[in-house]
C-alpha cells in the first residue's frame, strides 16, 4: 500500500549487519551487568543498536553523539529531578528545557533527540540519586565502545567494490554515448534519444561521487583499510577525469542535437569527426580497464587508439559552427584521456 511504502526499503542491510548490532547489544548488556551491577542495563543496550553502523567512522560519531546526549540528559533530570522531584508537570518541563539547551549548543540531531529521552527516561523511572545518574552515563558510554569495538573488529565494511562498479559504469556508459555520437554524425539517429542519453550520466556520475565517498569513509578507521586504499584512489582518479568527459560529452551532443542538418552525412568531416569519436570511446572504456587491471578480475590492458589530435584545415561553411564545436570538444576529451595537452 502507497501510505506504508515508506516503512520498507529498497534493499535490505547485510544479514552480517544485522549479526553484529544483535552480537554488541548482548555484548553491552552482559558486559554493564557486571560492571554497573544494573540487572537491566537498557542504556547499554540502547547505546550499543545505534552505534553499529556501515562504517566505523559512522560508529565512532554515533558513539560520541549519544554519550553527549546521555550525559547532558541525565544532568538535565538528575537536576530538575532534585529540585522539583518527577511529577508530570517535571518530565514535561525537562522535556522543552532538553530541546532547547541542544538548539542552543547546535548539536546533530542525534544528540538533540538524545538529550530529551535520557531525561525522560531518568525523571519516568523515578531515581534521582547522584550513583543512578553516574551509573546511566557508565552504562551508556561502555555500550558505545561494545558496538564501536564490534564493528570494527567483526569484518568492519569496506564499500570498494560498490565505488569501482559505479566508476566503472559511469565510464561505460560515457563511451556508449561517444559511439552513438559517431554514429549519428554519419547516419540518420533519434538526435532527441542519444541527448537523453547523454544526459543521464549526470545521474550516473553523481551515484559514482556518492559511492566513491561512502567508501573513502568506510576505510576510514578501519583496520582492513591499508589493503584497499590503493584501488580507491585509482577510482577516485578515474572519477575525476571522467568529470570532465561527462560535461564535454553532453556538450556534444547537444551541439549534435541543435546543429545538425542532413547534408552532414555527405561531409567527409563528419566521418572523420566519427571516426575520432569512436576511438575516443575505445580510449574510456581503456581507463576502466587499466583502473581494474591491478584487480583480481582484471584483464590485460589494451593499446589506445586516440593516438593523435584530428586537424582540420578548412571545413564547410554549412557545418562550421557544429564542426568547430565538435573539434574543441574532441581536443578537450583526447588531453583528458592521453593526459597531454
Amino acid at each position: 500500500m502507497r501510505p506504508f511504502a515508506s516503512l520498507r526499503s529498497s534493499a535490505r542491510a547485510p544479514l552480517l549487519q544485522v549479526l553484529k548490532t544483535s552480537v554488541a547489544a548482548v555484548a553491552a548488556w552482559l558486559l554493564s551487568s557486571v560492571v554497573v551491577q544494573e540487572s537491566t542495563p537498557i542504556f547499554a543496550a540502547i547505546a550499543a543498536l545505534l552505534v553499529v553502523q556501515p562504517s566505523v567512522t559512522q560508529s565512532l560519531a554515533k558513539g560520541v553523539e549519544r554519550s553527549i546526549g546521555v550525559i547532558l540528559g541525565v544532568v538535565l533530570a538528575f537536576t530538575a529531578g532534585a529540585l522539583f522531584g518527577a511529577t508530570t508537570w517535571v518530565i514535561l518541563a525537562a522535556i522543552v528545557v532538553a530541546l532547547l539547551v541542544a538548539w542552543a549548543l547546535r548539536l546533530s540531531p542525534g544528540s538533540s533527540n538524545q538529550i530529551p529521552i535520557s531525561a525522560m527516561l531518568v525523571l519516568a523511572i523515578g531515581s534521582q540519586t547522584p550513583a543512578y545518574a553516574l551509573d546511566r552515563i557508565v552504562e551508556t558510554v561502555i555500550g558505545a565502545l561494545v558496538g564501536l569495538t564490534v564493528n570494527a573488529i567483526i569484518v568492519p565494511p569496506v564499500l570498494v567494490t560498490p565505488a569501482h562498479t559505479a566508476v566503472v559504469r559511469l565510464a561505460q556508459a560515457v563511451a556508449v554515448t561517444l559511439d552513438d555520437l559517431a554514429t549519428s554524425l554519419s547516419n540518420p539517429a533519434d538526435h532527441a534519444g542519444m541527448l537523453e542519453g547523454a544526459r543521464r550520466l549526470r545521474d550516473l556520475q553523481s551515484d559514482a561521487v556518492l559511492r566513491v565517498d561512502a567508501a573513502a569513509e568506510s576505510l576510514s578507521l578501519n583496520p582492513r583499510g591499508r589493503h584497499h586504499r590503493a584501488a580507491l584512489e585509482a577510482d577516485r582518479l578515474l572519477l575525476a577525469r571522467l568529470a570532465t568527459l561527462v560535461t564535454r560529452t553532453i556538450g556534444m551532443a547537444r551541439a549534435v542535437h541543435d546543429n545538425h542538418s542532413a547534408s552532414l552525412a555527405d561531409d567527409p568531416l563528419a566521418g572523420a569527426i566519427a571516426t575520432e569519436l569512436g576511438r575516443a570511446a575505445h580510449d574510456v572504456r581503456l581507463l576502466a580497464v587499466r583502473t581494474s587491471a591491478a584487480r583480481p578480475d582484471g584483464g590485460a590492458p589494451e593499446l589506445p587508439a586516440l593516438t593523435a589530435p584530428l586537424i582540420i584545415a578548412r571545413p564547410d561553411p554549412r557545418h562550421w559552427i557544429l564542426v568547430g564545436s565538435l573539434l574543441e570538444d574532441l581536443r578537450r576529451i583526447r588531453e583528458e584521456i592521453t593526459g597531454v595537452s
